[in-house]
C-alpha cells in the first residue's frame, strides 16, 4: 500500500481519483493547489503524487520542479493528469520531472496500470528521476 498525493483543483476528479487509488489499497491525501501540496509533502513525502497541470496559484509542472528539489522529492513517482494534449505540454512536464503523462477522461484500469507500474520503478534502488544521467 502507498500513500498517494492526488493535486486537483476539481473536487470530482479528487473524487474519482481517490476512489480508484482506494479501491486498489492506497492511502490518498488531496490538495486542491499546489502550495498546500507542496505543505504536505514537506510533512510527510509521499510515494506518489497524481498532478493536474492547470490549478491556483502554480501549475503542475511548476510544483513538480519544487517537489523534485525537496529532500526525497526525487524517490516519489509523479504523473500529470490533464485535458492539455499538446506535444509541447507533454514535453514540458516530461522535463519538469513527471514519470508518466496521462489525458482526462481516463480508463480507470489504465490509470491503475501506470500508477503501479510508476511505484514499482521508484521502489527499486538505483531508480527515479535523479538516476537518469
Amino acid at each position: 500500500m502507498a500513500g498517494v498525493l492526488v493535486v486537483d483543483d476539481d473536487p470530482d476528479v479528487q473524487f474519482v481519483v481517490g476512489l480508484v487509488l482506494k479501491r486498489f489499497g492506497h492511502d490518498v491525501v488531496m490538495a486542491a493547489s499546489g502550495q498546500v501540496a507542496l505543505e504536505i509533502a514537506a510533512r510527510e513525502m509521499p510515494d506518489a503524487v497524481i498532478l493536474d497541470w492547470v490549478m491556483p496559484g502554480m501549475t503542475g509542472p511548476e510544483v513538480c520542479r519544487r517537489l523534485r528539489a525537496m529532500p526525497g522529492g526525487d524517490r516519489v513517482a509523479v504523473m500529470m493528469l490533464t485535458v492539455r494534449v499538446g506535444e509541447e505540454d507533454v514535453e514540458a512536464a516530461f522535463r519538469a520531472g513527471v514519470d508518466d503523462y496521462m489525458m482526462k477522461p481516463f480508463s480507470h484500469e489504465e490509470f491503475m496500470a501506470r500508477v503501479e507500474s510508476m511505484l514499482a520503478r521508484v521502489a527499486q534502488p538505483g531508480s527515479g528521476p535523479d538516476r537518469r544521467s
